[in-house]
């Protein structure tokens, strides 16, 4: 049985042509749409797989189509199976 403590996990997206399209648009407006963009989609992603109020989103990642998200083993391992999903891996914090 996993751990029923939140810990801080992150998820990485599959390829998504309207991420790669926003991110090449440097212009102040194009971050803006793509910040919206991924907080939404990845606000979607959660709510339509985990239970409301039981995780908590920290930031997404523009960077890379990802977010950080304090959830329990059980819910990584939820997320891992979602569609659109990459890659869900334990925050390691190296001392």
């Amino acid at each position: 049985m996993g751990s029923t403590s939140r810990e801080s996990y992150f998820v990485f997206m599959n390829y998504d042509p309207q991420y790669e399209r926003l991110k090449a648009d440097r212009s102040k407006r194009g971050t803006h749409e793509l910040d919206l963009y991924l907080s939404r989609k990845h606000d979607e992603l959660l709510a339509s797989t985990l239970e409301p109020g039981s995780y908590k989103k920290t930031s997404s990642l523009v960077i890379v189509d990802g977010f950080a998200v304090e959830i329990i083993e059980e819910q990584a391992n939820v997320l891992r199976s979602a569609s659109g999903v990459r890659v869900v891996e334990k925050n390691e914090e190296v001392a």
